[in-house]
């Protein structure tokens, strides 16, 4: 299942490219989300302040949820989605360099793949057993005609 990314969610750009956008805007608590260029899955939470782009790891658990990656002793927070994310980086004082307040906003729209949960094995007993074909089993037979071995007689 796919869901629609926030539309400060940019995919696959680079660190340059991503600091030219923000140094574009030029505005304090401008933000974006791309994908990071060093560990695949994850993506980057980006906030402009003072001409100096903050970056922060965004990762997603098996349940869906996401969290920034918190520092040492911080509790990590984990939200259903990223515009829940991004509501509460809004608020003041949440551990940002500042708080979210200018959205970057990409030209296109992009979708994700959401991770679901693998469904469990079914038991044992509910597995279908293969079936064999046999090279000498005719076709309207259900059974192999198996002739002795001349050599081993007496």
């Amino acid at each position: 299942m796919a869901a629609a990314m926030p539309v400060c969610y940019h995919g696959a750009i680079s660190r340059k490219e991503c600091e030219d956008l923000m140094a574009k805007k030029n505005k304090d608590g401008a933000y974006l989300i791309r994908d990071s260029e060093t560990i695949q899955g994850a993506m980057c939470l980006c906030v402009y302040k003072q001409r100096v782009v903050y970056t922060y790891r965004l990762l997603q658990a098996r349940t869906g949820h996401f969290t920034l990656l918190a520092a040492g002793g911080q509790e990590e927070v984990f939200f259903k989605t990223l515009d829940d994310l991004i509501r509460h980086y809004k608020r003041k004082n949440q551990g940002l360099a500042v708080h979210l307040r200018h959205s970057i906003k990409r030209k296109t729209a992009l979708l994700i793949k959401t991770i679901t949960p693998p469904e469990p094995s079914p038991p044992a007993e509910e597995v279908e057993e293969e079936e064999h074909d046999y090279e000498n089993a005719p076709s309207s037979s259900d059974y192999v005609e198996v002739l002795p071995n001349q050599s081993t007689q007496l």
